[in-house]
């Protein structure tokens, strides 16, 4: 057993107070209404939700270098004696102190504004420890603001690590530091939901431990502790949630009366392309299923633009000619009406007699009333809409098909609810996220996995290229010619806003500078998720309808419209995403008959991150692309800023954490085996942590 606590941990963890995880968030002494509101912008209104707001990374208190082992660019601790006279200048609105280290011919510039105090706190001559940014100014190595310590004291930070979370407008790391110690002292202890055996088993820390050692790690081995047992728990209800649902379905009989119909068979015949053959592989996998003796459980996993789309049509339309109902599932209400317009469209040239109802939370209540009525009657056959579809108002007459896009981003509940609609229908899961197969057979449970890798052949190749900063002013000038010629373009920031600590490009100041950078008649605008769902949609819409040219959005555009006017994406920062993501960002574009091109921005010079960006330029290939992210991103290496990840996870990752992906895979299957509906005691805790995943993952910002 891991004696993982040493006697004040477990003293600090049995300590009770009245707090709740579930109460509000203005029960933490000093938070306001106007703080209240700015947490909600990054989802957190509960004091669970504060816990599970994990730090985006850490900054390490190394050991303090020389002046001239300081390198331009990184965040070092620089040790020396200051050179000459401490300097104090007034610019009118700025003071400016400045001094400078020196060893043997090498420099270091140290600035600091609006800090007067310290000319009579550093001394000429003295020894100091110096912390902060370096930058390169005209040739000069420049800190500007560093921390200043003496040596006894930077020596009992030496190998600290601090959390600093992503930020809002308004908030800062401070106040996130002093708001999480307060909970964490406060907090009513978790109960534990993870039977012991496993814990022992695999090795893994008490859950308050972890929570508590994710936020304030002692040292990087308490920060892997607490790391492990959160990215497991996230892997295993994820498993969890999908094979309890595929344990419905399994071996169920097939209670719906389907057989062949000759409408899908011409719809195939009159598409203005060929399936590819990978398309008619999947096709017979489905219409297989849907006539077989079981209920279909699938997923069919494809490259973003392999044509699952239609796929999931043709499962609808032999659905419908059996005289059933289908449902598709969507996760925004823009993919939803493009759908559906899609749909419409493909019923009309094909002259199918069939009735198409869209339900999103956008409908009027009188709209509502008469498409839930057009459902319950059975004479909608085909259904679309966002999680609208499963209601407690919506009833189906004959439900025997679900499909759910993108379902990763659909709480367990959700996809349950929708499933329950009736007699137990046949489910298809799409997903344009490209997963290696050993992953996805872990991830999906025993989903029947059918994999689409092959593109439609007249799809032009993107053209892709790794840039350095240096190369924007070229790049706006190609945005602007792209646009001239009546493309539109998306550009891509890893953050919302400016954030404290993080030097890295946010939409909010980006979308300003290129409004500057390009003529005033081409139409800028942002996207993000903590903007409100009708924003949101607004936006995406009038993106699609080329009222606005330019796109600068996080990676919310990820699961977004299909605009294949879209020729140019542009991803800033990109050595903070991985790859397999960079591919799904990309694959926003290229989707129509114009040449599409792809210009990665990377932030820093590593020649390292360049040569794993390269990857994607040799291949547009996600899988392979998938397998070299897999291959390249190993265990452990999150101590930097954590790679976005395409699962909407909180802190797991599909690839760095590969590892542990397989052992909670092994943990899930051992827990089903002996409980398949988690009903003995010792799993009720667990059941209930299921539950509240469910719900929670449907309440993330940015979905």
């Amino acid at each position: 057993m891991l004696h993982l606590c040493d006697s004040l941990d477990r003293f600090f963890f049995m300590r009770i107070f009245q707090m709740k995880e579930q109460e509000s968030i203005r029960n933490i002494k000093g938070i306001g209404e106007k703080t209240e509101k700015l947490l909600a912008k990054l989802g957190i209104t509960t004091v669970g939700d504060f816990l599970r707001y994990y730090p985006r990374e850490y900054d390490e208190y190394t050991e303090p270098v020389g002046v001239s082992q300081v390198t331009a660019g990184k965040k070092c601790a620089v040790m020396g004696r200051i050179t000459g006279k401490v300097g104090v200048r007034n610019t009118g609105r700025l003071t400016i102190v400045t001094a400078t280290l020196k060893e043997e011919n090498s420099f270091l510039q140290l600035t600091w504004y609006n800090m007067p105090f310290l000319r009579n706190t550093l001394q000429s001559g003295g020894f100091y420890i110096f912390r902060g940014m370096v930058t390169d100014k005209n040739g000069r190595k420049t800190m500007e603001q560093p921390e200043i310590f003496k040596r006894e004291d930077y020596k009992a930070l030496l190998h600290s690590l601090y959390p600093i979370y992503g930020l809002t407008k308004g908030l800062t790391n401070k106040l996130m530091v002093k708001t999480i110690h307060q909970i964490l002292e406060n907090k009513e202890i978790v109960q534990e939901y993870l039977p012991e055996e496993y814990r022992n088993y695999y090795q893994l820390a008490e859950y308050n431990y972890a929570v508590s050692h994710i936020h304030f790690p002692k040292d990087k081995k308490d920060l892997l502790l607490g790391h492990h047992r959160l990215v497991f728990d996230e892997f295993l209800l994820f498993i969890l949630s999908i094979r309890m649902m595929k344990e419905k379905t399994q071996d169920m009989p097939n209670s719906f009366a389907i057989k062949p119909v000759w409408e899908t068979e011409n719809v195939i015949d009159g598409l203005p392309y060929p399936l590819t053959n990978a398309q008619k592989r999947v096709w017979n996998e489905i219409e297989r299923d849907m006539t077989g003796h079981t209920l279909m459980s699938r997923l069919v996993q494809g490259d973003v633009g392999s044509g699952k789309t239609i796929m999931a049509f043709l499962a609808m339309l032999l659905a419908a000619f059996n005289g059933y109902q289908a449902a598709l599932m969507v996760p925004t209400e823009v993919l939803a009406k493009q759908h559906f317009k899609e749909m419409e469209k493909l019923l009309k040239e094909h002259q199918l007699p069939l009735k198409a109802v869209l339900l999103t939370g956008s409908n009027t209540a009188k709209e509502k009333r008469e498409r839930c009525a057009q459902i319950a009657s059975g004479e909608a056959k085909l259904i679309i809409g966002t999680h609208a579809l499963i209601q407690e108002k919506v009833e189906y007459e004959n439900l025997a098909l679900v499909i759910t896009d993108e379902q990763h981003r659909f709480g367990v509940q959700q996809r349950e609810d929708l499933s329950k609609k009736g007699t137990r229908p046949h489910v298809l899961v799409m997903s344009a996220t490209p997963i290696p197969r050993t992953l996805a057979i872990i991830l999906y449970g025993d989903l029947d996995i059918s994999v689409m890798d092959e593109l439609p052949a007249k799809r032009l190749p993107i053209k892709n290229c790794v840039v350095d900063t240096s190369y924007r002013p070229r790049a706006y000038h190609f945005i602007q010619k792209q646009v001239e010629e009546g493309r539109q373009v998306y550009v891509i920031c890893p953050m919302v806003e400016e954030s404290e600590g993080l030097d890295a490009e946010n939409v909010i100041d980006y979308t300003q500078i290129l409004k500057e950078a390009l003529p005033s008649d081409i139409s800028v605008a942002y996207l993000h998720g903590r903007m409100k769902a009708g924003e949101k949609n607004k936006i995406m819409e009038a993106f699609a309808a080329n009222e606005i040219q330019v796109l600068v959005s996080t990676t919310v555009i990820e699961v977004g419209v299909n605009v294949p006017n879209a020729t140019v994406m542009m991803v800033e920062n990109a050595e903070r995403f991985g790859l397999a993501q960079l591919h799904q960002l990309r694959g926003r574009v290229g989707r129509g008959e114009h040449q599409s091109y792809c210009i990665f921005v990377q932030g820093g010079q590593d020649t390292e991150t360049k040569e794993r960006l390269e990857i994607l330029v040799k291949s547009n290939d996600g899988f392979q692309i998938a397998g070299e992210d897999l291959r390249l991103r190993g265990p452990g290496d999150f101590f930097g800023i954590r790679q976005s990840g395409l699962m909407e996870f909180k802190i797991a990752d599909i690839y760095q954490d590969a590892e542990i992906l397989k052992e909670a895979g092994e943990a899930a299957g051992a827990i089903l085996a002996l409980d398949p509906d988690l009903s003995l005691p010792q799993h009720e805790r667990l059941r209930d942590r299921l539950f509240s995943y469910g719900k929670e993952r449907m309440e993330t910002p940015g979905i």
